[in-house]
């Protein structure tokens, strides 16, 4: 089974919705990225399951965006902070409209993740917002969790990256650590 076919088995068949997510932002011409668990599954070491897909769409590229999606069979749900759309699989779609992640789309880089071609945060900004995701104290304890051990799984991967966290993260991934 390669990675493709297990994430696809893993969400019921979220691979389709995903490849069908980026067809339709490749023929919109839509400025996009993944964020958060895909863009950290591209830079860690190891890919890990998610059946979350978090997204950012340039500000000028979102309602079109969001009518073509509609208009393909995604169900879409509109929130303070985000769109969250539903295709045919487990997949849960999240579009973000924080601004917090509003330059990601320049840095962007294309990446293959779980078999899939698509486009994701660069490295920086992928760890810029697993520290947001982190400090938000208004999010479960077991996602902070997850966003902590992502921002480990980044620094295993590429340790230069230590230099950017800040102080009291860094304490902290040193006490795990010993």
């Amino acid at each position: 089974m390669n990675s493709r076919e297990f994430f696809d088995w893993q969400t019921l068949g979220g691979a389709n919705d995903v490849e069908r997510l980026v067809a339709i932002l490749r023929a919109t011409k839509t400025k996009w990225c993944m964020i958060e668990g895909l863009a950290v599954n591209h830079w860690a070491l190891e890919p890990m399951a998610t059946a979350d897909v978090d997204i950012v769409i340039a500000r000028s590229d979102l309602n079109g965006a969001v009518e073509a999606l509609v208009q393909a069979g995604f169900r879409a749900e509109k929130f303070d902070w985000s769109i969250n759309l539903k295709g045919t699989s487990k997949v849960s779609i999240q579009i973000s409209i924080d601004s917090m992640y509003a330059g990601f789309t320049d840095l962007a880089v294309e990446a293959n993740v779980h078999g899939i071609s698509m486009i994701v945060a660069s490295l920086d900004d992928t760890l810029t917002g697993k520290i947001a995701a982190w400090r938000d104290k208004s999010r479960r304890p077991s996602k902070r969790q997850k966003d902590f051990l992502d921002i480990m799984r980044l620094t295993e991967a590429h340790s230069e990256l230590i230099a950017m966290l800040p102080d009291d993260i860094r304490t902290e991934l040193s006490e795990r650590n010993e």
